[in-house]
């Protein structure tokens, strides 16, 4: 069989990646891709990005089954379209994608369900917004309503930093139409947690557990970013924790939705806050994997995702259980020269090593330009490396990224350090 999947991403990498290791595909196609889909001799890129021209290649090329990496399709209704077709694809309709492409409607929904997350108001107006921050004070957590590619959420520590994220979201309209409304939420303290899961409309099956590690630099100083790392599985998760979170969170999403007339089928990622007495509470949902978490989840994933993923299509995900491998994953993205703010583009990469058991580089932000792989967008790649421990796993890991060159890279040296805590 012949698989699509959309997306260019290290996310979409390691997807198309795990699924041509099935024996029963032919070819997964990646659209558009990058520079690593472009070098796997398993995979091919394809130029299309508009969802209508998607779906007649899928029919042309006679593809039986589309997964959607990123948000920004699902949220402009690439599954609606696709289903429409006729045409088998795994991911959330628009109007569930809204748990992600709307802050203010994913707190009024888990508000509405009874599903524990910080309180909050939201505010389209500065003047209003403001005198909620001087009412409220800091910490507090000011969050772009829209897609806002991960960067839309600032934890302010001190009301400045909070005033001036309102004055950058509502009146300078850093985020455009994303920012033109804005989320104000208490801060949580604790241990933030991964918890994806793939949901057939009715049933749920969880994969493994993952921790993303947000800041830019080492000691989780520095802003936020889409994700500077994660490894799999999270310590803070425990068997009984899990079990709490299906029960609370998860299992009352997936029935509040289907309360709501919106079926929810896809992956579902919620990031969790654990505080200290081990209460876990919703920070937010996406409705696509994780990423850099896809990374390291994939790595570790024995089962033969093609089946699971046609057993998610079909609405049977309940005759599932998944394998994994024993070991930790820790993945570590590397990024381009001025990421977040303006991440320097063209710049040559070389010294990625051939793939091994221990260890694999799934590429995001690279193009194959004339041969050679050149640096294409903030989060440039994503090492994978898988060991006994959480040390080990490191180890493999940054062994692999001290080979890796190009101008400018920057990445956190310590990701996976509370998992060395535990």
């Amino acid at each position: 069989m012949k698989i699509l999947v959309v997306g260019s991403g290290g996310r979409e990498h390691a997807l198309a990646w795990k699924l041509a290791q099935s024996d029963r595909v032919q070819l997964v196609y990646v659209a558009p891709g990058n520079g690593g889909t472009a070098r796997d001799a398993r995979l091919v890129n394809v130029d299309i990005t508009d969802p209508a021209a998607l779906a007649d290649f899928v029919v042309a090329e006679h593809i039986a089954l589309t997964l959607v990496g990123p948000e920004a399709p699902l949220a402009a209704g690439i599954v609606n379209l696709f289903r429409a077709r006729g045409l088998k694809v795994f991911g959330p309709t628009r109007e569930a994608a809204q748990l992600e492409s709307s802050k203010d409607y994913a707190k009024a929904f888990m508000q509405r369900h009874g599903i524990p997350t910080a309180k909050y108001q939201t505010f389209s107006d500065a003047a209003q917004a403001h005198a909620y921050i001087d009412a409220n004070g800091a910490p507090i957590v000011i969050k772009a309503d829209g897609l806002a590619a991960g960067k839309g959420v600032v934890v302010a520590m001190s009301l400045e930093e909070a005033h001036r994220a309102v004055d950058d979201m509502l009146s300078d309209n850093r985020f455009g139409d994303a920012g033109a409304r804005i989320v104000i939420e208490e801060f949580l303290a604790g241990e933030e947690a991964s918890f994806i899961v793939m949901c057939d409309g009715r049933n749920v099956l969880a994969l493994a557990t993952s921790q993303d590690h947000k800041r830019l630099k080492d000691h989780d100083q520095g802003p936020n970013t889409g994700g500077m790392g994660a490894y799999s599985p999270a310590p803070i998760v425990t068997p009984s924790m899990h079990a709490r979170v299906m029960r609370e969170i998860i299992t009352p999403t997936i029935q509040g939705m289907a309360r709501d007339g919106i079926p929810y089928t896809g992956f579902l990622y919620a990031g969790l806050m654990i505080d200290a007495a081990g209460n876990p509470r919703t920070l937010e949902f996406n409705c696509r994997m994780g990423d850099p978490e896809t990374q390291p989840i994939m790595a570790r994933l024995k089962s033969d995702f093609v089946s699971v993923l046609e057993h998610a299509c079909n609405g049977t995900l309940d005759a599932v259980s998944l394998e994994w491998d024993r070991r930790t994953a820790v993945g570590v993205v590397m990024a381009a020269g001025g990421y977040p703010d303006s991440p320097q583009k063209g710049d040559l990469i070389d010294g990625i090593p051939p793939e091994t058991p221990e260890c694999v580089t799934f590429h995001a932000g690279t193009v194959l330009a004339n041969g050679a792989l050149q640096t294409a967008g903030g989060r440039v790649l994503c090492v994978v490396g898988l060991g006994d421990s959480v040390k080990m796993a490191q180890k493999q890991a940054y062994d692999t990224v001290e080979k890796i060159h190009f101008n400018g890279a920057q990445y956190r040296r310590d990701i996976g350090w509370r998992g060395l805590k535990q």
